[in-house]
């Protein structure tokens, strides 16, 4: 079998948060592509259908969607349930919702701040662990966690230290679960995108003059496309990176690089 055919998610089962439009919606078209049954999991469960509804037509898969709260521990705890319930087991899953909140650090609000940490750190955290204890149970699994760029540098010009903080502590998370579980089959690994233009993102009236900075200082010159950080999350999720654990990988362009 060559590289390509090891590289397919034939009969496994998976899915992704924050999954109904952007990133999410486009590492689960790539899980589905490659073979894999995939759940999208999102908070707006309308869009959510509306993406799953897409991408089965277009791919063939089972492909179904869960609405979800990732900050609320009996919701991801019934939501990994009914995936495994729907499709007969869990294989994989990539944990990437989150927000971000620009704002000044002495005028962020208390609850501006728990927002973010809540969303991006606690929800990574509870859909890791409900995820990972179903794995350690049923012969292990792959667990890919969204941090960023973010949590590697300060971004400029726009403040958001709540946002760098929740990215820079899912790394830490990724590796220490990655090095409770190595022993016992379950592997957990990040990525960090760097700016990555969405539908939402391009067109969003508040974000066009950052993005025209961000473009001045990024070394392509752009920002980057969802479906470019679609190949290392398939193969994160299959058995060709069964090597690959507690790794945390930066697709930005070389942004960070200076």
């Amino acid at each position: 079998m060559g590289i390509i055919e090891k590289m397919r998610l034939d009969g496994k089962k998976g899915f992704v948060t924050g999954a109904a439009r952007g990133i999410g919606k486009s590492t689960a078209s790539a899980f589905a592509e490659a073979g894999a049954d995939v759940a999208i999991v999102d908070l707006d469960i309308a869009e959510a259908k509306k993406t799953a509804e897409e991408l089965a037509k277009e791919t063939g898969r089972k492909v179904i969607a869960i609405g979800c709260d990732c900050t609320d521990s009996e919701q991801v705890e019934a939501m990994v349930q009914q995936v495994v319930d729907e499709f007969g087991g869990l294989d994989f899953c990539h944990n990437n919702a989150g927000i971000c909140i620009n704002a000044p650090a002495e005028e962020m609000t208390y609850d501006q701040w728990n927002k973010v940490i809540n969303i991006n750190l606690n929800g990574i955290f509870l859909t890791d662990i409900a995820a990972g204890k179903y794995m350690l149970a049923h012969n292990g699994g792959s667990i890919i966690n969204t941090a960023s760029m973010s949590a590697h540098i300060v971004n400029v010009p726009q403040p958001q230290c709540a946002y760098n903080a929740s990215k820079a502590a899912v790394i830490q998370l990724t590796k220490s679960l990655a090095i409770e579980w190595a022993k016992r089959g379950v592997r957990v690994n990040s990525i960090s995108p760097g700016y990555i233009g969405t539908e939402l993102t391009l067109n969003s009236p508040t974000l066009i003059p950052l993005i025209e900075k961000w473009n001045q200082m990024a070394p392509l010159g752009r920002m980057g496309k969802p479906e470019e950080l679609q190949a290392i999350c398939v193969y994160l999720a299959g058995d060709t990176s069964s090597f690959t654990t507690g790794s945390d990988f930066i697709i930005d362009g070389a942004f960070t690089c200076f």
